[in-house]
């Protein structure tokens, strides 16, 4: 073979080699990734369907940004042990466990619950105006100075366990549309206070991950539109059968909401 024809034959069989190579590689990229899924119903996946056997009363879900991440990108090892009604108590007890010096990658999402935002959720529904008013204020007075303190605790577990890993904090989406489609629930005085209380409890989950020297993912903005009331495709669910999945994540939400969200700060 004349040599530039050969040195044109090499070219090209290295060239598809390479192509060969990215087309097969997939989600080996992910190799060595040691991943543990820490945290409460909005990390379980509580509201998108699908729950293992194992999982029980934590209703862990195959639809979860966590198991759906691990679908994707074929970690080394995985572990999903986020847990519905978990507090930052729950964590550190029942959750830290699962955490090694191995562990490359964490996250969590967890303070809801201690600020007791799903009795907030049921005044607000069920009650009227003032007294929605007074929970959210309680519940954002508790996320500012009591919560911080349990965070830490919680952070400083997290670090001491696993003082080699990646920790992603994932925050919570606002729930109403305020000035949304919907006709009937509740009015636009409750949508935008439940939703102040989210931005203060996600502005300390920030502040309190940025403190320890993690990651945060904020999804309220992804989520815009897609709200209770949105005018778009709703990923959450609103009042519902079972009753605790209401006001959580649809699958949906976790696809193309806290997953996006997620992948971004990996």
């Amino acid at each position: 073979m004349p040599r530039p024809a050969r040195a044109m034959s090499v070219a090209v069989t290295a060239a598809l080699l390479s192509l060969t190579t990215l087309a097969t590689a997939g989600p080996a990229h992910a190799a060595g990734v040691n991943y543990v899924a820490l945290g409460d119903s909005y990390s379980s996946g509580l509201g998108a369907g699908g729950y293992t056997a194992e999982s029980g009363g934590c209703k862990r879900s195959t639809n979860a940004y966590a198991y759906l991440w691990r679908n994707a990108h074929a970690p080394t090892s995985f572990k999903f042990v986020a847990c519905s009604g978990a507090r930052t108590g729950d964590v550190v007890n029942s959750q830290i466990a699962a955490l090694s010096s191995t562990t490359t990658l964490v996250s969590i999402s967890v303070g809801g619950n201690d600020a007791g935002f799903a009795n907030t959720m049921q005044t607000c529904v069920l009650d009227s105006e003032s007294a929605c008013l007074n929970a959210v204020a309680t519940a954002k007075n508790y996320a500012t100075n009591t919560l911080p303190g349990q965070l830490d605790r919680v952070y400083s577990a997290i670090r001491s366990k696993a003082p080699n890993a990646r920790v992603v904090v994932l925050g919570y989406p606002h729930m109403y549309k305020v000035g949304g489609s919907c006709i009937l629930g509740i009015g636009d005085t409750k949508r935008a206070a439940i939703n102040g209380a989210a931005d203060v409890l996600d502005d300390v989950l920030a502040k309190r991950a940025a403190n320890a020297g993690f990651a945060f993912g904020d999804v309220r903005s992804v989520f815009r539109e897609h709200e209770i009331c949105g005018s778009s495709t709703t990923w959450l669910n609103s009042a519902t059968l079972p009753v605790d999945e209401s006001y959580h994540p649809k699958a949906a939400g976790h696809s193309g909401g806290y997953l996006p969200v997620f992948s971004a700060q990996v």
